[in-house]
């Protein structure tokens, strides 16, 4: 079934409403037309949120899983010679795997922090040289 809107002169203008992205729940952004215009964190903000990374959430993600490591290994040896003792080195193996792929995690995050923090600071040097007046070997800008 075609719609024809040379007889309909109204739904063309409905139609087109409903072609277009539903932003009404979206959040405002750095890019969003009416957006703030700004960044979402200062380069301070970065470089605490990597901090906190470095002297919080890894050191204790470290601790929690030295922990239970000690306590699964003290639990399979209560249980050797049991199929017990077998399912929780299964667990306790893919737990470890789990940690080190979240300090992985962790690590790249605090990386990335610093790196944007600093990627954008040399940017906007960069940008402000590049309109900065550049003098004329010529000596045109002493006319």
């Amino acid at each position: 079934m075609s719609r024809d809107f040379d007889h309909h002169p109204g739904r063309l203008a409905d139609s087109d409403t409903g072609m277009r992205l539903n932003s009404a729940g979206a959040p405002a952004g750095p890019l969003a037309p009416d957006g703030p215009g700004d960044f979402a964190s200062t380069p301070a903000e970065k470089t605490a949120a990597a901090n906190t990374i470095e002297t919080e959430l890894e050191p204790d993600t470290k601790k929690a899983a030295e922990h239970a490591d000690e306590a699964t290994n003290t639990a399979v040896s209560g249980f050797k010679g049991w199929e017990t003792a077998t399912g929780l080195k299964k667990v306790s193996d893919t737990w470890d795997k789990q940690v080190k792929t979240l300090m992985g995690r962790l690590s790249s995050e605090k990386s990335a922090l610093r790196g944007a923090s600093g990627l954008f600071v040399r940017n906007d040097i960069g940008l402000g040289n590049q309109f900065r007046p550049i003098g004329s070997r010529s000596g045109l800008d002493h006319l």
